[in-house]
């Protein structure tokens, strides 16, 4: 696959975020079929809790072995004075990722990265960014383009609402703008991108179309708060049947022998261009990584 060359085909269709306070909630994380955890030091847990926290998330990555999901520790801000703790449990444990709440600049990054840099571990763990303030926004582009910047954009809407003043309206009207700008800077640059978290998850058909929306969007996935959203996540963020069977259409199509040299060839009195066999496989790459995870072990 022309796909395959020169990348290695992710999955984020469902990130969970799981209060590292919550033993029975990261006893039960590793038998979920979400893509990745996002075992949450910062806002879920209370500042006289922390400590405990930590001691979990060091309990929980000796019990559980090897993972299928991506697992990313949310720390505190360095600022706060839990950071740099949370950083050294961290480099204890070994995450495949570390997301550093309210970045709004490059030196958020790079002051991470500097402490990892210290420990044998730095090259294995990626660092992620969560942009959930006006500077976030305003700054994306910047994060997204320079030398350290992160592997992942997580979106946090709860906290841009709060600093804007915007309204948590059905649709995200008057949100949809700066949405949009970050998914934009992320795929500037090559930097996966994942929707929000949606509050209400007893309002099915209300996440059902918010889900839909980021996929239209063009984000790679959805942070979520209950298990209950794992699937309909899934559903919405990862390739259905019959995206499935078109590209498998495709990738047939440029593999015949009158399709070799040509960049646009016609499928059903359709224009179909080498893009769209790259994309086709791409979606194919990724189909049969999520059939592998389900049928792990």
């Amino acid at each position: 696959m022309e796909f395959l060359k020169d990348h290695l085909p992710t999955v984020r269709r469902s990130l969970l975020s799981v209060p590292a306070a919550n033993r029975r909630a990261l006893e039960k994380a590793p038998g979920l079929d979400c893509d990745a955890v996002i075992y949450d030091l910062e806002d879920s847990v209370a500042p006289d809790a922390k400590a405990e926290a930590r001691s979990n998330l060091v309990r929980a990555f000796e019990t559980a072995g090897s993972s299928r999901q991506e697992r990313i520790i949310r720390i505190n801000s360095l600022a706060s004075g839990f950071g740099r703790q949370d950083l050294d449990l961290v480099v204890t444990v070994g995450p495949d990722a570390v997301l550093i709440p309210k970045v709004e600049s490059v030196s958020d990054i790079v002051e991470v990265s500097e402490i990892l840099a210290a420990s044998d571990r730095a090259d294995a763990i990626a660092i992620w960014a969560m942009i959930e303030t006006p500077k976030g926004v305003l700054n994306a582009a910047s994060i997204a383009a320079d030398a350290k910047r992160p592997g992942c954009f997580v979106v946090g809407l709860n906290d841009l609402r709060k600093e804007t003043g915007v309204l948590p309206q059905p649709g995200r009207a008057y949100l949809v703008p700066w949405l949009m700008q970050v998914v934009l800077a992320g795929r500037a640059h090559g930097v996966d991108v994942i929707d929000s978290v949606f509050n209400d998850f007893r309002d099915e058909p209300g996440f059902d179309a918010e889900c839909a929306q980021g996929r239209a969007m063009g984000f790679s996935g959805k942070m979520l708060i209950h298990p209950s959203q794992i699937e309909p996540a899934n559903r919405h963020f990862g390739p259905d049947p019959q995206s499935i069977a078109d590209a498998e259409e495709i990738v047939a199509a440029f593999q015949k022998p009158e399709a070799k040299g040509l960049n646009v060839i016609s499928i059903d009195g359709n224009m179909v261009e080498r893009l769209h066999l790259v994309e086709a496989e791409k979606l194919l790459a990724q189909a049969k990584l999520i059939a592998e995870r389900k049928n792990a072990p």
